[in-house]
């Protein structure tokens, strides 16, 4: 609906309606009760907030929250006025800032639903249909006990909670907590997203000015926000996620229901996490002491979950009996799926997967969890090319969302099914591109940290450069990502990327990275990258003084580009191109995934909204002169991919206007 307005009026007509329509129920003589069961989240709960009384579903399910921010805006129904006065200013200001989803009991403790129920089980009737009808009969006893007068409006209250009111209630109090929430949103946007600053002078439109100055502030803002580039940027990820959380490729003919894990280290332990909870998982390692820390990483993370209290200590037990560990191949013949993490070597991989396929069953699938090595090439050592395919995590797996699965000219479609239909109960985001060295996600990688070693070489200190990228919407800095994926990793695949695409990833010297290695500096994993990391941790580290010297050898005199928003545009420009090359050469299927893969596996600003909303927005023609600009000084690592000239030259857009 939003998409289709082309002005900040429709927008505000369309939250004006909102805004009357709810308070006639706000105002009406026959109480109305909001009986909520599972999601209750934006417009959902404005309308909840608009009733006399609210009553929840006591289990996992049910949440509440304002998610608007997400999407680059904020609650246009009334919600930014009613929350504070429900549940107080300084618990409405974090959720409405956030998004952040409140369970039930939580709500209710906080006085957002004013009752909960707890869930009946299966009977009769399925219990999601029990518990319907239940939660039915328990609103309308409410709604007669609210007309009778049985259930009071207003609650009492004790003295000191009327003297904390009183003090709340004060102008002081509530310009130290708006002020200590902008300080938190400049602390965390860096000022980049408009809508949490807006949201707060929204919500203190109405705390200090009264209801009705709230209600109209809300209105302009909801249209002002929606028709921003960053809300169409954020709406088009949102978009982008419901297109990513789909099969494309049909309904796999024999679903996975037992997936074995080949490594028991970081990544195939995290794999095992996120799979344990919807298949049988086997986890295999090389000896016992690897095997246990694998299975106490998967223990601690579902441990956690249950002292969120996501889960409880018996569902935590349950879970965990779905998985077994081993050093041998024991069962492996029950494996529906194999996916391997172990070390990046095409000798190890090859050996592997004929150890693999000497004792799986026919119709099982071997996924490699590489991250540079091409597919074809993995492939080129099994008897069923049909059956192999890439399934490429991101570190740490349990917290990023993005799975990037590529296929062969040789994988079979009902492979590619498979290995989404997995990913998708593995609860990522899931992008199918076609293999490549590099595949998409490394390979457009590539370029930028060439860039960033040539600036780094041109004198630009390490906190600079980190500055200048996070101040462009990047969550962390250029030099941190080196340090945190690990330089004698980024040797590797800058060495193999290399010698693949040729001038393309020219940039920095690749020695500066080969010296620092060789010195043991390899990042946040060995104490000392780039920074210093003592006692494990990266927050007030200091630079490393010692691979500063080490720069030195290797400096560059700067050639003019060296300002921070040239720096910025060299760094993303070279990124965006190779996403753009991508999509050219046939790697990706359209932009939709690109701009998925780069948002949710990469940490491009998500305000954006990926590389291509990004040339949509800023003008591919405005970036080709930028770039054509960046060739004249420092070559053709800078020359735009034919694809980003044709929408130079046209008005052509990746994502064209529905």
């Amino acid at each position: 609906m939003l998409a289709a307005c082309k002005t900040a009026e429709e927008i505000e007509t369309l939250a004006r309606d909102g805004h009357e329509l709810l308070m006639k129920v706000e105002q009406s003589s026959k109480p109305v009760v909001a009986a909520i069961m599972g999601t209750c989240m934006g417009g959902g709960l404005e309308v909840a907030l608009s009733c006399q009384h609210r009553i929840a579903i006591a289990d996992s399910k049910t949440v509440l929250s304002t998610p608007e921010v997400l999407l680059g805006i904020l609650p246009g129904a009334g919600g930014t006025q009613r929350l504070p006065r429900l549940i107080g200013l300084t618990e409405a200001l974090p959720l409405i800032l956030t998004g952040k989803n409140v369970p039930a009991q939580k709500a209710k403790k906080i006085g957002l639903v004013d009752q909960t129920v707890p869930p009946i089980g299966p009977g009769n009737k399925p219990a999601p249909e029990g518990n319907l009808e239940y939660l039915e009969e328990i609103a309308i006893i409410a709604a007669r006990d609210l007309a009778a007068g049985k259930i009071k409006r207003t609650k009492k209250t004790g003295l000191v909670q009327k003297i904390t009111d009183m003090v709340k209630d004060t102008q002081q109090f509530r310009n130290f907590v708006y002020k200590t929430a902008r300080k938190g949103v400049m602390a965390q946007t860096h000022g980049l997203y408009p809508a949490p600053l807006k949201i707060i002078d929204v919500v203190a439109a109405g705390q200090d000015n009264g209801i009705e100055a709230g209600y109209e502030a809300e209105i302009k803002a909801f249209g002002e926000l929606a028709m921003t580039p960053h809300s169409r940027a954020l709406m088009g990820l949102f978009h982008g996620q419901v297109h990513c959380k789909k099969n494309h490729f049909g309904t796999p003919q024999k679903p996975v229901e037992t997936v074995s894990i080949l490594g028991a280290g970081l990544m195939g332990a995290g794999v095992a996490e996120v799979s344990i909870q919807k298949m049988n998982v086997i986890l295999k390692d090389m000896n016992l002491a690897g095997l246990a820390r694998g299975e106490q990483q998967v223990y601690k993370g579902l441990d956690k979950q249950r002292k969120r209290k996501k889960i409880t200590s018996f569902e935590r037990d349950t879970i965990m009996s779905r998985m077994s560990g081993q050093v041998d191949y024991t069962n492996f013949k029950e494996c529906d799926m194999v996916i391997e993490a172990v070390f990046e070597d095409i000798n190890i991989k090859h050996k592997v997967i004929k150890e693999v396929e000497a004792v799986i069953p026919d119709h099982c699938i071997f996924a490699s969890n590489t991250s540079a090595i091409p597919i074809t090439e993995i492939a080129k050592a099994s008897k069923r090319p049909e059956k192999v395919i890439g399934m490429h995590y991101f570190s740490p797996v349990d917290k990023m969302q993005l799975l990037e699965i590529i296929t062969t000219d040789k994988t079979s479609k009902d492979t590619a099914a498979s290995a989404v239909d997995v990913g998708l109960r593995q609860g990522k985001l899931c992008i199918v591109v076609k293999d490549g060295p590099g595949f998409y996600t490394t390979r457009i990688l590539g370029p930028m940290m060439s860039e960033a070693i040539r600036v780094l070489q041109e004198g630009f200190g390490p906190k600079e450069l980190d500055k200048a990228a996070t101040s462009f919407g990047w969550p962390v800095g250029v030099v941190t990502l080196v340090d945190e994926v690990g330089i004698d990793v980024a040797v590797h695949v800058q060495d193999f990327l290399g010698k693949a695409f040729g001038e393309r990833f020219a940039g920095g010297n690749p020695a500066v990275l080969r010296d620092m290695v060789a010195a043991g500096f390899m990042g946040r994993k060995a104490g000392k990258g780039c920074f210093v990391y003592e006692g494990g941790k990266s927050k007030s580290r200091e630079v490393n003084t010692a691979a500063e010297e080490l720069l030195k050898k290797y400096a560059l005199e700067p050639k003019g580009a060296d300002s921070v928003s040239d720096i910025q545009m060299r760094l993303a420009s070279r990124f965006i191109n190779e996403a753009v090359y991508c999509l050219q050469d046939g790697i990706l299927r359209d932009p939709v995934e690109g701009d998925m893969g780069a948002v949710f596996g990469l940490g491009f600003p998500p305000f954006h909204g990926g590389p291509f909303r990004f040339v949509d927005t800023y003008g591919a023609d405005k970036l080709v002169a930028d770039m054509q600009r960046f060739q004249e000084i420092y070559g053709p690592e800078f020359a735009p991919c034919q694809l980003l000239q044709d929408h130079a030259k046209s008005t052509k857009k990746f994502h064209p206007a529905k």
